[in-house]
């Protein structure tokens, strides 16, 4: 399957497909990777040397995290002990591999989402990278009695056809692999059907007036149109980071952390260094 046999109405005008050579700008998940690492040292060491009475105290509503396209919930690992270490209760989407019928991650999202607020005795904020942020946004639109804010990460809401030629190749392999019998992966329907007319209206349903949105994009962004993830809806947050790498990046769950903490704030905000600007 080519981008082409991507039905078209995933790709909006005024959207394109990544160039082949904009993959090369998520080299620099290496450099984020490493400023990841450096914190977590950091870290670690001045938490051993925090008395406990002083640490953070817990934030009130839960924080469920939603991997990205072909990742799991290891993906958001590092974002998950970031967030914790700042007070905020996080969980996991209980994803191995987000390959599958985006209905059917969305169903299983939202039962997830019904499990935690009943647990917690609250609602949720949903942080998803990339596909996860597509999944949240729908199920956020549908359950505003579940979901109290959501934070997506280059999430192409707005045209989910415009990704990088690589990835639909990876598409198209799952599509294969599905027609020859392997189920739960992602079928031509999800793609080009009934299945992806329903989630792409779904991502773009209206939410709930007290329902917070911030969507977090980069325009070194090489694996989507970074035009696609600025959702009108949403607080607009720029970030300097590749697609893979805000799964990781400091700077990335730093503007997370923030956004999970609703303050008023201008309609676009530009993170850099550690920064909000």
């Amino acid at each position: 399957m080519t981008q082409r046999t991507v039905a078209s109405f995933l790709t909006p005008e005024g959207f394109s497909q990544p160039s082949v050579a904009a993959v090369l700008r998520e080299g620099s998940l290496v450099t984020e990777a490493s400023r990841y690492a450096v914190q977590a040292l950091t870290t670690r060491g001045a938490r051993r040397r925090t008395p406990y009475g002083s640490r953070p105290v817990r934030v009130g509503e839960p924080v469920l995290l939603v991997p990205g396209f072909l990742a799991g919930d290891s993906s958001l690992a590092p974002m998950s002990r970031t967030l914790r270490h700042a007070g905020f209760r996080t969980y996991r989407a209980d994803i191995r591999a987000n390959v599958g019928c985006t209905l059917a991650a969305a169903a299983q999202l939202e039962e997830r989402l019904e499990e935690i607020s009943q647990r917690r005795g609250s609602r949720v904020r949903v942080v998803g990278h990339s596909l996860g942020g597509m999944l949240a946004r729908g199920v956020a639109a549908r359950r505003p009695d579940l979901v109290s804010g959501i934070v997506t990460m280059g999430s192409p809401m707005l045209a989910p056809g415009a990704h990088h030629a690589s990835l639909a190749r990876s598409v198209d392999l799952l599509v294969r692999l599905n027609r020859a019998g392997l189920r739960n992966l992602m079928a031509e329907d999800c793609v080009a059907g009934h299945c992806a007319q329903e989630s792409f209206e779904q991502a773009r349903a209206v939410l709930g007036a007290d329902v917070d949105f911030t969507a977090i994009f980069s325009r070194r962004d090489g694996i989507v149109d970074w035009r696609a993830c600025v959702d009108p809806a949403a607080v607009a947050v720029e970030v300097r980071s590749s697609h893979v790498g805000m799964a990781f990046d400091p700077v990335v769950i730093a503007a997370v952390a923030v956004a999970l903490r609703p303050v008023s704030a201008p309609s676009v905000v530009e993170v850099d260094r550690g920064e909000i600007a």
